[in-house]
Parts: C-alpha cells; structure tokens; sequence
C-alpha cells in the first residue's frame, strides 16, 4: 500500500499538511520537503505560510500555501477543490483548552470539536476516496496523550483526541483494502508554543524521558509514516510521548 501516486517531476508526490504555519505543522511541512514531497502548505495566516514556503524553496523544495478556516465546513470542502489529487493528508491542524470543566464555554467547546475533529473528518471524506481509487495514499492524524489517560483540565480536549484515534481504526477498516494506509500519532507533550513551555515542562516531567518533545521529534515520525517504509503499517495510533502512557 503505497504512499506514491501523483508523482511530480522533482519528487514523490504530494503531501497537504493542515496547520502548517507554524509548531509540529511546520517542523513537518519542512522534513516532508526534505524527503521530496511537494508540500501544500495550509494554515490561516498567509504572511506566516508564504514564510513556510520560501524557506522549503530556499532548501530546494516546492510548495504552496492555502487559506482556510477548517472550523467552517464550507471552507474545508473549498480547501479539498484547492487541493486536488493528495498523496499524504497529514491532519495537524486543531486547538487545545486546559481547564476546570465547568470553566469551558459552550463556544469554545464547539470549537475543540469543529477544528479538531469535524474538519478531519470532512477533510478525509473529501481525499480519502480519491487516494482509494489510485490505489495509493497516507493519510496521518495527530491525536495525543491526552486522547489516551486522563489529564486534569483535559476532558474536553482528550476527548477530541481520543475521536481521531477511533476515526483512524475505522478510516483504516474502510480504505486500507483498497490501498490507503491510516495512523495516527498520539505526540506527548510538545514544545510547539513558548507560552506553553511552562506546561510542557510540566508535563514533560512526568514521562519516562523526563523531557518534553521538540516538535522535529515529532515531525520524524510523521514523514515515516508517509513514507513507504512505513508500508505494513495502519490502523495504528503510534505514541510518541516518551513512554508517559506506557506507566
């Protein structure tokens, strides 16, 4: 089950990368170009997405930025006509809330689900069956520890998590037969934001590493599992958080 369909002529394919514009997005966006990818590029800020793109042209890649606002589901279907034929979908994009549960707004709590998991699912419906009619495709989630144990503050926001790792089972059932590989990565805490740090130091603390991660770490494992070293892989959700949820 191949990741390589739409071949470009200076590399593998094509790969869209939600959220791109800056945290594990970017990091992912750049190691993605490295490998020979053409990247799209999609985030809402166009200063910081053309900034994406010329630091991959710098580097020798190709890429373009795309604009949209995937809590809206007009502007997802707009972003998957944009986009056209996609050989690795990596659904980064999403926000996070930490708090007491009574102190979540319903707007915000609307918004957990709309930009974490409603826009994957629209996003997967909208390239999902065009990758299983080529034959070829990786289509990667980023989930999270949260999704996995408990974390105080985090029921709102584990349970988005804990969503894309069940819809990356069932995406798996349905594509992986006719040539789509589906996983997931459930990322521990990472240095993506530096008004996060403190929490991720926090939480850092208390994995095996006794680290947080850089978001390359991250980025790593996502263009494997884009590639075709990962080939004999789906269905899986991968845990990249330094051994916190094997204790």
């Amino acid at each position: 089950m191949s990741a390589v369909s739409t071949t470009t002529d200076t590399g593998l394919g094509i790969a869209l990368v939600t959220g791109a514009t800056s945290g594990i997005g970017r990091a992912t966006a750049l190691r993605l170009a490295r490998d020979g990818w053409e990247v799209v590029v999609h985030g809402r800020n166009a200063k910081r997405g053309a900034e994406v793109v010329r630091e991959i042209e710098t580097q020798g890649g190709r890429a373009r930025f795309v604009a949209a606002d995937l809590k809206d589901v007009a502007a997802v279907r707009n972003l998957v006509d944009q986009v056209g034929d996609i050989d690795v979908l990596v659904n980064n994009a999403g926000a996070s809330w930490f708090g007491p549960t009574a102190a979540l707004d319903e707007a915000t709590f609307d918004d957990l689900f709309d930009g974490n998991v409603r826009s994957a699912y629209f996003l997967v419906a909208g390239i999902a069956p065009g990758m299983a009619k080529r034959s070829s495709g990786s289509i990667i989630n980023l989930a999270s520890m949260a999704g996995q144990i408990g974390l105080d503050g985090g029921a709102a926001y584990g349970a988005t998590k804990a969503a894309l790792s069940s819809m990356t089972r069932s995406w798996a059932a349905e594509f992986s037969p006719r040539g789509v590989r589906v996983n997931a990565v459930a990322a521990g805490p990472v240095y993506s934001a530096s008004e996060k740090a403190p929490l991720i130091d926090r939480l850092g603390a208390t994995t095996l590493i006794g680290r947080g991660a850089q978001v390359e770490e991250i980025a790593e494992v996502i263009a494997f599992l884009g590639s075709d070293k990962a080939s004999y892989l789906t269905g899986a959700t991968l845990a990249v958080d330094g051994g916190r949820t094997a204790i």
